[in-house]
């Protein structure tokens, strides 16, 4: 686990507006940067970064976070990546891995720097081999396509790479699956006659490679083995040439492999990518459903076309909410993206691909080909079939909607559906909240704290209203500045730490308003104790109203001593309100 405090100090030594600017062209604007978001399709820049706060907020779609939360979005890496990413940007080392700098062998980064020569070598013996260059000029593959995504040749011979690597036996080329050793400790090249597609990380980094063997040899396509830096099931092909693309049409396509990918951004659809000669898994969907909202899987009609198909559709229940769509295409038999789009054109692949199969049906019509629904046996079999998909899936409208239409298929009522296929509830019915009460006092006491943390400490909390966002938002704030103790804790930090928790929406709009409007440094505390003594006041109307209430109910004599004198008190001061006035 990384320590908090190592995630403190990384957000104190990355500047946002650095990372930020090295993505987005960021322009000044008064006392922040502007930009147009790049996380939504926008003319006029709303997207906002504070140098003070080293926070961003886009005022057009509502996207917020510090460096960590903006590296995920933009990227779609995880959060571990994300630390080790920045983390290597400031030249720091996560204190988890010093224990284990000695057991784990050369670091990733120079795992990287070899794959990336080895890349610029197989880049570089492309234009020598006449019959790889044939083959790619008889796929359509132009020049700039080749060099859009490295594409490259390994020579025939056994140790071509020794040309391109001067310690040709180093265990960092075995263990970053270059180069094999046999029994006999002999040392060769992995890929031999064939064309190279290099596969990059989030950060374009060469991690891995594919080859396309030329001629008649087996396998056909020869993946990387797994890495200290490539994980197959992690990583997808084209991901760092489509992101863009991507991010213009909110949709990512999903085929089967490196040509398929190649061949669809030769005819100018982009935002393809593919998965590396395995099934599609969960951290696959999660990562594509990071980068659009919409995600299609493109597949062959045949029946491993079927099977990926299904398995993608599988991994995909336990995280697909309902801000996300996914949809599925099998191609006609005998067809792949690229004959498909050299014989009927770009106009009708893209036809398809809006006209995709949405996952709820795609998952009742794939689970009703297996039974004769004219049955009752058949019916059943449907219903078990499906029993184990609905206990997967994240999103309760989604699930309900399936329930229904299953309900319809079957003969089965909607809660016979749900009791036989053991289906709870979730999510949480909304809790039923009061009217606000004073959020013109609470939201700016709340931005007060977030521009002084340290005022937590003279916050009397037993002042604050029951059952309001804001009061809730800021019990939890006092609780985790205080919880650091005296150590002062940045703003980005303050954000990091209360990353996930309910609040976190009310916090943020909070950090958004103080991003347009913060307090001047002089009249932070005149603030705060303005506000504290407004906060003090209500309690005494609502101390007032309490008894009030008791004296209509009970009488005065229904009041203790101790409550007559604070009565008495409560009408002396509002008498000497109404003559002040």
């Amino acid at each position: 686990m990384i320590p908090d405090s190592f995630i403190q100090d990384l957000l104190h030594r990355v500047d946002l507006v650095d990372l930020i600017d090295n993505y987005v062209p960021l322009k000044k604007t008064g006392a922040n940067f502007a930009a147009c978001c790049p996380f939504h399709g926008e003319k006029s820049p709303s997207f906002t970064v504070s140098p003070s706060k080293q926070f961003y907020h886009c005022f057009g779609c509502g996207a917020h976070g510090n460096a960590i939360g903006f590296l995920m979005a933009y990227t779609g890496a995880g959060f571990v990546e994300t630390i080790k990413e920045l983390a290597s940007s400031c030249g720091l080392q996560i204190p988890d891995d010093k224990a284990h700098a000695g057991q784990s062998g050369p670091r990733p980064q120079a795992l990287a720097e070899r794959m990336a020569q080895a890349a610029k070598f197989y880049y570089g013996q492309l234009k020598r081999s006449e019959n790889a260059v044939r083959y790619l000029k008889e796929r359509g593959v132009s020049g700039e396509l080749a060099r859009r995504f490295g594409i490259g040749y390994a020579p025939a011979g056994g140790k071509s790479l020794a040309t391109a690597f001067d310690d040709y036996d180093s265990a960092e080329l075995q263990l970053a699956g270059l180069v094999i050793k046999n029994d006999e400790g002999r040392l060769y090249d992995r890929f031999r006659d064939r064309i190279m597609f290099p596969i990059a990380n989030q950060k374009g980094e060469v991690i891995a490679f594919g080859g396309r063997v030329l001629g008649a040899g087996e396998p056909k396509y020869l993946n990387s083995p797994e890495t200290p830096l490539f994980e197959k099931g992690r990583e997808l092909f084209g991901l760092p040439q489509a992101r863009t693309a991507i991010r213009e049409s909110d949709t990512v396509i999903v085929v089967e492999g490196y040509m398929d990918v190649i061949a669809l951004a030769q005819h100018g659809i982009g935002n393809t990518v593919a998965t590396l000669g395995t099934a599609t898994t969960v951290i696959h969907v999660q990562k594509l459903l990071r980068q659009a909202d919409r995600v299609v899987f493109c597949f062959d009609g045949d029946a491993a076309g079927r099977k990926a198909a299904w398995r993608a559709l599988e991994n995909s229940l336990e995280v697909l909410s309902e801000q996300k769509s996914i949809g599925f295409v099998l191609l006609p038999e005998g067809d792949d993206p690229d004959s498909l789009v050299r014989e009927r054109g770009e106009q009708a692949f893209q036809r398809m691909i809006v006209e995709a199969t949405p996952l709820s049906d795609f998952l009742l019509r794939e689970l009703s080909r297996h039974c004769d629904l004219s049955s009752a046996e058949g019916r059943a079999r449907l219903v078990a079939d499906a029993k184990p998909l609905l206990g997967r899936m994240l999103s309760p409208l989604l699930r309900l909607q399936l329930v229904k239409r299953l309900a319809q298929i079957s003969g089965f009522s909607q809660a016979e559906i749900e009791r036989l296929c053991s289906l709870r509830a979730l999510a949480r019915p909304a809790p039923t909240r009061a009217p606000r009460q004073a959020p013109s006092l609470l939201r700016p006491l709340l931005r007060l704290l977030l521009q002084k943390p340290a005022l937590a400490a003279r916050l009397p909390l037993e002042l604050l209203p029951e059952r309001s966002p804001e009061a809730h938002a800021i019990h939890l704030l006092c609780a985790t500045i205080t919880a650091v103790g005296t150590q002062p804790l940045a703003y980005p930090a303050l954000l990091e730490k209360l990353r996930g928790s309910e609040d976190e929406t009310v916090l943020h709009e909070a950090a958004a308003e103080l991003m347009q409007e913060p307090f001047a440094e002089d009249e932070i505390d005149s603030e705060f104790d303005g506000a504290v003594a407004q906060l003090l006041e209500g309690e005494h109307k609502r101390a007032f109203a309490r008894l009030q209430d008791k004296i209509q109910k009970l009488g005065v004599a229904g009041l203790s001593n101790e409550e007559k004198q604070q009565y008495l008190q409560a009408l002396s001061a509002r008498s000497r309100g109404s003559e002040a006035v």
